[in-house]
């Protein structure tokens, strides 16, 4: 089914008169206009507010994470190895894990369980389950396998020592990555049973476990050897994440049992979609990616500098887009209807997740502009990260604040169209 949209201020849909599609839209996807009063617009806000706050919780530990492993390491060689290394599991995760795989399953699997057919929508989630860990076992063996070509493209710029710790550090962090994203196939199950808070506090799990390494271990250890050591915590936190999901899915799934099999319609309707969706996400992901190839060139310190900005500007992407993205994707796939009425409901989520990303995202690219030295500086200046560490990540973050609005509202976009299985 192919709807057309039209982003028109305001429009207003007629009300369906066909009480049995009514019942089918259920609670928060009937009528979920984000006026005062209106059924379903109190839901969509409460989901985003439960996966904003599951996503703070997560990046205040994963900044705490993030300014101990500063403390340690500050922006000198062995900083850029770890951070190009940790970007190829964490590409291969973004292109295989949450972004695509909750796009291409959550679609069809809440579309599944809004029609009432709660069976065939289990036997989904035990075939897509089967698949992925069939698919990140071969990811994870030919990772670590090519992991001396990998670091050779993404970090050209490396060498001699720094490469050598590079391709080290790759080959402990690849079967991370496969746990990541047996993790996103929880992610997927949770959200399209609503249950937000649980699968975006998981990586608090992973966070915990890598700043307990390096608090355990820092100060003891020669900074190589501490650095490894990180490496591992961060596989343990990717088991974590992972195991801490797992008793919530099955008690969603009880009679879940790993399935390995492509005959499923529902199934190959989600690997049809997985191509398509893989595509665009892996040119978002390059490009990203090109960011990193050339820092790797530039004087010792550039890629760990980058890598730090970058947390700091994704932070508000990530509260206020992505909580709006993740909860409006599973509500937006369960609309059904005629085409317009399909086309009605999306129009009117869109346009209130629209406003509300602007609302945030606009006075944080402000704020990343002004007063991008002091925030620097007090998330991570301290040990071996030298003020000066902190103004040179300044002008980091004041580039990304330039696109930053268009990359949270892209987002949002995205989920409309996955949806719309388009």
């Amino acid at each position: 089914m192919r709807v057309r949209i039209r982003i028109q201020q305001g429009f207003r849909p007629r009300a369906s008169s066909d009480s049995r599609q009514a019942e089918n839209a259920t609670k928060p996807v009937a009528d979920p206009a984000p006026v005062r009063g209106a059924t379903g617009a109190a839901p969509a806000l409460g989901a985003s507010s439960v996966v904003a706050l599951g996503i703070l919780i997560s990046r205040i530990t994963g900044l705490v994470r993030e300014r101990v492993i500063a403390h340690y390491f500050g922006q000198g060689p062995i900083a850029d190895a770890f951070r190009a290394a940790i970007r190829i599991p964490y590409l291969l995760y973004n292109l295989f894990g949450e972004g695509v795989l909750s796009a291409s399953f959550i679609t069809v699997y809440s579309k599944l369980r809004a029609k009432g057919e709660t069976d065939e929508a289990e036997h989904l989630a035990k075939a897509i389950f089967g698949l992925l860990a069939a698919a990140s076992s071969v990811l994870v063996l030919a990772g670590v396998l090519a992991t001396p070509w990998l670091v050779d493209i993404i970090a050209w710029g490396f060498s001699g020592e720094r490469r050598a710790l590079t391709i080290r550090l790759v080959r402990i962090l690849f079967p991370g990555t496969g746990l990541l994203v047996m993790s996103a196939w929880c992610l997927g199950v949770l959200n399209s049973h609503r249950q937000f808070l649980l699968s975006y506090l998981a990586p608090v799990a992973s966070n915990v476990a890598m700043i307990g390494v390096l608090l355990s271990f820092g100060g003891a250890e020669p900074e190589e050897k501490l650095i490894t050591d990180l490496a591992w915590g961060f596989v343990l936190g990717s088991a974590l994440q992972f195991l801490v999901q797992l008793p919530r899915v099955l008690q969603l799934l009880p009679h879940f049992r790993p399935a390995l099999e492509l005959y499923s319609q529902h199934v190959r309707t989600v690997v049809r979609n997985f191509g398509p969706i893989f595509l665009s996400r892996g040119v978002v992901q390059i490009s990203s990616s090109v960011d990193s190839m050339i820092a790797s060139t530039l004087p010792a310190g550039a890629v760990a500098a980058l890598a730090n900005g970058q947390i700091i500007a994704l932070l508000p992407v990530s509260l206020f887009s992505m909580s709006i993205s993740a909860a409006e994707l599973p509500a937006l796939s369960s609309a059904v209807g005629t085409d317009a009425e399909v086309a009605a409901i999306l129009q009117r989520r869109l346009l209130a997740g629209l406003r509300r990303i602007a609302f945030f995202i606009v006075p944080s690219a402000v704020a990343f502009l002004a007063l991008g030295d002091t925030l620097v500086a007090a998330l991570y200046q301290g040990g071996r990260f030298s003020h000066g560490d902190a103004r040179y990540t300044w002008s980091v973050l004041a580039g990304s604040a330039m696109g930053l609005l268009a990359t949270a509202m892209g987002r949002l976009y995205a989920s409309a169209f996955y949806a719309l299985l388009d």
